[in-house]
């Protein structure tokens, strides 16, 4: 099975753009994931839904919007609030995880590497096969 991010950038356009991707295929969403990382002194999150793999094909996308969105312990946001409230229209919650920043890593292929080995250590995708 191929997991892969798809990166949707930080501005609103694009978490927008997420929102409707979990709206609009509310039947292939498997989690809402909130990444939660310091970014140069600041608390960022990055949201991520993570869909089900395609059949046939068996490929496993997860959208993101990479640390756009103020932490919500440190300062509460519409946008959060927005993602918080799709998840529960779909009765599922939001996956809380704290990772470290982009920044640390040297490659963004490399950081999405790291986010991918969390989730399935964390059993929220599946293993590599």
């Amino acid at each position: 099975m191929i997991q892969k991010f798809i990166p949707l950038g930080e501005g609103y356009a694009d978490f927008y753009e997420l929102l409707t991707l979990g709206k609009t295929m509310s039947n292939r969403v498997k989690h809402f994931i909130a990444f939660h990382s310091t970014k140069k002194d600041e608390s960022k999150t990055s949201i991520a839904i993570v869909m089900n793999p395609t059949d046939p094909g068996k490929f496993q996308p997860i959208y993101i919007c990479l640390e756009g969105i103020p932490s919500p312990s440190v300062k509460a946001s519409k946008r959060y609030e927005m993602f918080e409230k799709l998840a529960e229209e779909q009765h599922k919650k939001v996956i809380s995880i704290q990772v470290q920043p982009s920044s640390h890593f040297g490659e963004r292929e490399l950081y999405f590497q790291y986010l991918i080995a969390i989730l399935r250590t964390n059993h929220y995708i599946a293993p590599l096969q």
